[in-house]
């Protein structure tokens, strides 16, 4: 493995352990009863009475899972799909 193979491995490496810890953290807070669900369970209702504060809450709480599902697309995009092949 030459060098930037190297730094291309230790970068994703550092990229899933950057997303896993702001899944777990920022994604799942409040621990003991998550906003990212309570804000999906009100969507689904059909989001009656949300505020942007709301919104924003969403966003906030559901960007740690937006970047998982990136980085879980693009790893098997490039396990199944290799450049050169």
């Amino acid at each position: 493995m030459d060098k930037k193979e190297s730094s291309l491995a230790n970068s994703t490496i550092n990229s899933w352990v950057f997303v896993s810890i702001a899944c777990v953290t920022l994604g799942l807070a409040p621990f003991t009863d998550p906003h990212i669900v309570g804000k999906l369970e009100w969507i689904a209702g059909g989001a009656n009475g949300m505020k942007l504060i709301d919104w924003g809450d969403l966003l906030f709480h559901g960007f740690p899972w937006v970047l998982l599902g990136r980085l879980t697309f693009l790893q098997l995009k490039q396990k199944f799909n290799p450049v050169g092949k």
